[in-house]
C-alpha cells in the first residue's frame, strides 16, 4: 500500500535520474517535465476525490477501476505520438512522462497494495479480476511511511551530490 507520496516521489526520482544520465536532449526536461511526472504518479488516485464528489449526487466510483487499467495510461500516448509527429517536442514529452508516471504507479499498487482488495484490476471493465504480488503484506503501515522517508533522503542526498542543492538555501 504505498503511500501518496511513495507514488509522486517515485515518478519525480525516476525521471529525473533519467534526466540526469540517460537524456540526450536535455532541453525537453525541464523541471516542469519532472513536475508533470510527479503528479501523474498519483493520477491513478484521481477516482478518490472524484468518488466524495460523486457521493455528493449519490452515485459512485470504486477505487482500483478504470483509472487503474494500462488503458487509462497509454490514452496519453496518443497526443504524445501526434505531438511529437508535428515537431511538438516538449509537449508531446508531457504526455510521455505522464504515461510513465501512471503505469509506474500501476506497477506499485500490483506489487505492495496489501489491503483486502490485494492487488488491481488491469483488465476492467472486461474483467474483474484481481492481480497483484502484495510482497509486503505482512509489514506495519508505518514501514509504508518509513519507506517514504528513506526514499526522500536518498533522493535529496544525490541531488545535493549531483547538483549542490545547499548553495541555494
Amino acid at each position: 500500500m504505498p503511500f501518496a507520496v511513495t507514488h509522486v516521489l517515485l515518478a519525480i526520482i525516476a525521471v529525473d535520474l533519467y534526466r540526469d544520465y540517460f537524456a540526450k536532449h536535455k532541453k525537453y526536461f525541464t523541471l516542469h517535465t519532472v513536475f508533470i511526472a510527479g503528479f501523474a504518479g498519483l493520477l491513478p488516485d484521481i477516482d478518490i476525490p472524484l468518488n466524495w464528489i460523486l457521493n455528493l449526487f449519490g452515485a459512485e466510483i470504486v477505487h482500483r477501476t478504470i483509472t487503474h487499467t494500462p488503458l487509462f495510461g497509454l490514452i496519453f500516448l496518443i497526443p504524445a505520438f501526434i505531438l511529437w509527429s508535428y515537431k511538438k517536442h516538449k509537449i508531446a514529452l508531457y504526455f510521455f512522462v505522464t504515461t510513465f508516471g501512471i503505469l509506474l504507479h500501476l506497477f506499485l499498487d500490483y506489487t505492495f497494495v496489501v489491503d483486502a482488495a490485494g492487488g488491481i484490476m488491469f483488465f476492467y471493465p472486461f474483467s474483474t479480476a484481481v492481480y497483484g504480488l502484495n510482497l509486503l503484506q505482512n509489514v506495519s503501515v508505518n514501514m509504508f511511511a518509513a519507506m517514504d522517508a528513506a526514499i526522500l533522503l536518498l533522493w535529496l542526498w544525490h541531488e545535493e551530490m549531483k547538483h549542490k542543492i545547499s548553495d541555494f538555501i
